[in-house]
């Protein structure tokens, strides 16, 4: 298979797969997903979920957000971890968007990137999820996937990212990036992965990866 064809075999699989593609985080405006975004770094999607509606009870939009003091915010978000630092960025973010943008997020990366406590990725998610403008946010499915399918070399997700958007045609950038987390969790996960069920990797995959993973599996049978 040539790079071009095992490409469109992870578009056409992945369309088949997850033709109606959910989205991870809960969230019911461009506000509430950067927050959301914000919180679910190292942790998970499931926790940030159960916790964004007690926060966003309390403010779902900067002007409230502001009313609530920093040790406020940081109690509620306690059990998503990192909370002294996502705490203070919530805070101090609500704040920029009321004074430098009329409360309300911009769509623009370079905006999303000067705000406190936004990186590359949350921005990516937000220009993406909220307003629809393409980009490749990488996180460790997609890095994980790309390296396991031999469509990156996997150094780094900044290079993960370059290879995605350099193989992968602009207009289904929101949709992949997306359809590769799900597939990642659900099929092609870091631990407990089981290739038989993994069709994409065992078709396209890495050889030493597919090699390791079988001298693995024997190992474990021994």
């Amino acid at each position: 298979m040539t790079k071009a064809e095992k490409v469109q075999f992870v578009i056409d699989t992945l369309e088949e797969l997850y033709p109606k593609i959910p989205i991870p985080l809960e969230h019911k405006d461009p506000y509430t997903l950067l927050i959301a975004v914000l919180l679910s770094a190292q942790s998970t999607d499931v926790k940030v979920n159960q916790i964004t509606p007690l926060l966003f009870e309390r403010a779902d939009n900067p002007y409230a957000m502001i009313k609530l003091s920093q040790e406020e915010i940081r109690e509620i978000i306690k059990p998503v971890g990192l909370s002294p630092m996502k705490s203070k960025g919530i805070y101090e973010l609500s704040h920029i968007l009321i004074d430098k943008h009329q409360g309300e997020v911009p769509a623009s990366f370079e905006d999303l990137e000067a705000l406190p406590a936004v990186g590359h990725k949350t921005a990516s998610v937000v220009m993406s999820q909220a307003f629809g403008i393409p980009a490749f946010p990488v996180d460790t499915h997609i890095h994980r996937l790309m390296y396991r399918w031999g469509l990156s070399n996997g150094k780094n997700v900044v290079q993960t990212e370059k290879d995605a958007k350099r193989l992968f045609p602009k207009e289904k950038w929101n949709n992949l990036h997306l359809q590769i987390i799900w597939y990642g969790r659900e099929y092609s996960p870091a631990r407990g992965w089981d290739l038989d069920k993994d069709i994409i990797t065992r078709t396209i995959g890495r050889k030493p990866v597919i090699k390791e993973y079988h001298k693995k599996t024997k190992r474990k049978a021994r």
